[in-house]
C-alpha cells in the first residue's frame, strides 16, 4: 500500500454539506481495515521518538485517527470539542469561520504545562479550527511537537496558519 492508493479510497461527493462544495469523504478509507491501518502506521512511525504525552484531536472525525494513535503511541488522548460539549471546568477560544465564527472548549485539566502534545485532524482546509487548537494547547502549557492530518487542501492556504509548528499531512490536494 502507498499514499496513492490511500487517495483512491477517499471518495468525492459534489455539493456537501452546501452546493459548490467538493466534500472528501473519507469514510470509504476507514472502511478498508489495511488502509485505515496503513495510515495510522504512517502517522504514528513519524511520531514514534517525539515521546508524545497526549494526543489532543479535534471534533469529530479528527477523534477517530486521535484514539488510534494515542493508543499506538502509548499516549493520553484530549478531545477538542464545540462549547457545551464538555462536562467539567472547561477553558475556550474563539475563532473566524469563512463566514462567522465559532468556538471551541477543552478542560482546563486536559494537559499539564510541558507535557508534549501532538495535535491531530482528519483535514486541512482553512486552518482556523486547528490554529484555535493550538492556542488552547498552550494556554494550558503544552508543548506542540507536531500537528498532523491525514488530508490537507493546499490550495486553501491552512498551512500558513500553522507556520510555527512541526506540520505533516498524508494527502495533499493543490
Amino acid at each position: 500500500m502507498n499514499i496513492a492508493d490511500l487517495r483512491a479510497k477517499i471518495r468525492d461527493i459534489k455539493d456537501f454539506p452546501t452546493e459548490g462544495i467538493l466534500f472528501k469523504d473519507i469514510t470509504t478509507l476507514l472502511k478498508d481495515g489495511p488502509a485505515f491501518r496503513y495510515v495510522i502506521d504512517l502517522l504514528a512511525g513519524r511520531y514514534q521518538k517525539e515521546r508524545v504525552d497526549i494526543v489532543v484531536a479535534v471534533e469529530s472525525r479528527g477523534f477517530i485517527f486521535g484514539g488510534a494513535l494515542a493508543h499506538e503511541l502509548s499516549a493520553g488522548f484530549v478531545p477538542v470539542r464545540k462549547l457545551g460539549k464538555l462536562p467539567g471546568k472547561t477553558i475556550e477560544v474563539e475563532y473566524e469561520l469563512e463566514y462567522g465564527r465559532d468556538a471551541l472548549a477543552i478542560h482546563e485539566d486536559a494537559i499539564r504545562p510541558g507535557q508534549r502534545v501532538l495535535a491531530v485532524d482528519d483535514l486541512l482546509a482553512t486552518g482556523g479550527t486547528m490554529a484555535a487548537t493550538l492556542r488552547l494547547i498552550e494556554q494550558l502549557g503544552g508543548h506542540v511537537v507536531g500537528v498532523a492530518f491525514l488530508i490537507e487542501l493546499a490550495f486553501l492556504h491552512g498551512r500558513g496558519k500553522l507556520k510555527n509548528y512541526p506540520f505533516h499531512s498524508l494527502i495533499v490536494y493543490d
